[in-house]
């Protein structure tokens, strides 16, 4: 039976609401959502989450590539979890800026293979996910046939050295995990719990503030699970985050009308992320005040 007590989604969720703003008005400009991360520009701090297999959950035949569509269109950054290369190919051909996530498989040839592939494709950073090694026994995960392990200190900076592209893990939920990807040389994480791999998970934003304490400005830091619009964005903005990704809040859109239903989304955050920034006085997505934020 389902642990509801201890859904991890549900529970990011009531924090999110639980963060309370300031209003200030005084001095107040209007706000540029501009962002720019690797060297890319972009409209927005919202993205799209490293999904994958839309089309066998029913959400969209072409779901990815329609996903990549939206991006492009919102001038968002486009992430790309599992697929294969055609498809990986046809999202690069949207012209979306897209970041390639794989899983940790066990044989790291298949993960350097894989890697080497997004980066020739035109991929502006990749990486791997962390907390997909284990399934819900506790055992070594198997996904799609493929087997899972988790990955040491010295895996990830192995990775790391084999691309010249900025390297992202995905799946980072405590400072230890933060430490050893920025001693790793990784440019990136994700913090996230993986829409609740694990019951009575922490909320990316209550560990945010500290994992921004102990990386500084050294890597970006991105937060994914249960971010639904542009206050749930700001939020993540104050306490530390360089920008969001978008999963499950974007498929209903997607599935009513594709690309354009994802590109619509996107901004519609966007102008939300817009309003509240005009109501606290933040002019630049880099500048939102931690002050700004009451949490209990």
């Amino acid at each position: 039976m389902e642990n509801k007590t201890g859904d991890s989604n549900r529970i990011t969720r009531e924090y999110f609401d639980s963060i309370l703003l300031e209003m200030r008005h005084i001095d107040a400009v209007l706000p540029n959502t501009d962002f720019t991360l690797y060297g890319e520009k972009f409209s927005t701090p919202v993205m799209t989450a490293a999904l994958s297999h839309l089309d066998h959950f029913g959400y969209h035949k072409d779901g990815m590539v329609e996903l990549a569509k939206g991006a492009k269109a919102a001038n968002a950054v486009m992430w790309a979890g599992m697929g294969s290369e055609t498809e990986l190919e046809r999202i690069i051909a949207t012209g979306a800026k897209t970041i390639k996530i794989c899983k940790p498989e066990a044989d790291n040839e298949i993960v350097l293979k894989k890697l080497a592939f997004a980066e020739k494709m035109g991929c502006f950073a990749i990486g791997i996910d962390v907390d997909h090694a284990f399934n819900w026994k506790g055992e070594y995960d198997e996904i799609e046939k493929m087997p899972m392990r988790p990955k040491t200190l010295d895996e990830i900076k192995m990775f790391v050295q084999s691309t010249k592209l900025p390297f992202i893990i995905k799946g980072v939920l405590s400072v230890q995990d933060a430490l050893k990807c920025a001693e790793a040389g990784v440019q990136g994480i994700v913090v996230s719990h993986h829409h609740g791999i694990m019951d009575f998970a922490i909320p990316p934003l209550k560990i945010l503030p500290k994992i921004k304490a102990a990386v500084g400005d050294g890597l970006k830091i991105f937060v994914d699970c249960s971010v639904e619009n542009g206050y749930d964005t700001f939020k993540a903005l104050a306490l530390g985050a360089d920008a969001v990704s978008a999963g499950r809040s974007l498929l209903p859109a997607l599935s009513a009308k594709g690309g354009e239903g994802v590109a619509e989304k996107i901004n519609e955050m966007t102008q939300q992320l817009t309003a509240v920034m005009a109501r606290t006085c933040t002019a630049t997505v880099d500048t939102v005040d931690s002050s700004l934020i009451y949490s209990s």
